[in-house]
């Protein structure tokens, strides 16, 4: 591990492999560490940079103050390219992380080489979704649920809420035990997620993306998660999309090879088996849960 500082904090990050680099943003309650099943196949063609946004492991953030933020995470990812100093990267990110990597491809477009989002976490407007409704979404209160029992001590029963809201009912009973510990170690971020305020996508957010982008989803995601990939897809200039069958939002821990060829095979250029995005169908209506 290593660090960089990077606007008054010490932004950790695993560095592995030669070649292009791609930095690669985790989600909610994770880390660097959520990368392993992937890092290996990666790293034989590419320079691997997983790093951990402010506050997450190995820091260990107790939920106070007001520098938790897809504001905060945003400008700490262009800081930490910029001293990363390698010129252009492609920018790989994860459910909450694929939010922050968005709003990194709109701000610095100019640092980025191609981008991948993986179930991007967040809110659609009006002028993606005519059904959308102002204010906070259906996962809102799962969140604020969750981080009072952890906030009051019960770590265990509310990262089960939270983990169970995206997965389905027992998807926390059933999570290794090392899984279980990594998320442990994050638990408190979930505070801060109670208050991250982050703004919806809107049709002009997605048609000022420049950047080559893939999206990349669990076949059988449902919800929120998937209408939002299929949606912002849609909007954005010449996006393509690949869906992993059998797999859900973990979709890298859940089929890593599979994960592994569809990256490399974007990052190559070759495109035999990822297709164009298309506009969403009804079957990724407007309901479910995102993070």
């Amino acid at each position: 591990m290593q660090t960089l500082p990077v606007n008054g904090t010490d932004i950790a990050y695993l560095d592995v492999g030669r070649g292009p680099p791609l930095v690669c943003v985790h989600g909610s309650l994770c880390d660097f560490r959520v990368w392993s099943p992937v890092l290996g196949p990666l790293s034989k063609c590419h320079r691997v940079i997983a790093l951990s946004l402010r506050h997450f492991f190995p820091e260990h953030w107790d939920g106070h103050g007001d520098t938790y933020s897809i504001a905060q995470h945003v400008s700490d990812v262009i800081g930490f390219i910029e001293r990363l100093d390698a010129g252009p990267v492609d920018l790989m990110g994860h459910s909450r992380g694929g939010h922050v990597s968005f709003r990194v491809a709109q701000r610095r477009p100019d640092l980025l080489s191609k981008l991948i989002l993986a179930e991007p976490g967040g809110e659609l407007d009006a002028s993606l979704d005519p059904a959308a409704e102002p204010g906070p979404s259906p996962l809102a209160a799962r969140v604020a649920a969750a981080a009072e029992k952890i906030g009051g001590g019960d770590v265990d029963g509310g990262l089960e809420l939270f983990f169970d809201a995206i997965e389905g009912p027992g998807a926390w009973r059933r999570l290794p035990a090392m899984t279980k510990q990594e998320l442990r170690d994050n638990a408190f971020t979930l505070l801060g997620q109670t208050r991250d305020r982050r703004p919806p996508f809107s049709k002009a957010d997605a048609e000022s993306i420049r950047t080559p982008t893939l999206f990349i989803g669990g076949a059988n995601t449902k919800g929120r998660l998937a209408h939002v990939l299929h949606t912002l897809a849609a909007h954005v200039p010449g996006a393509r999309v690949a869906m992993i069958p059998d797999t859900t939002h973990p979709m890298f821990e859940q089929a890593p090879q599979r994960f592994c060829e569809i990256v490399l095979e974007f990052l190559e250029g070759s495109h035999a088996v990822i297709e164009p995005a298309a506009r969403p169908r009804e079957r990724f209506a407007p309901s479910g849960l995102d993070s």
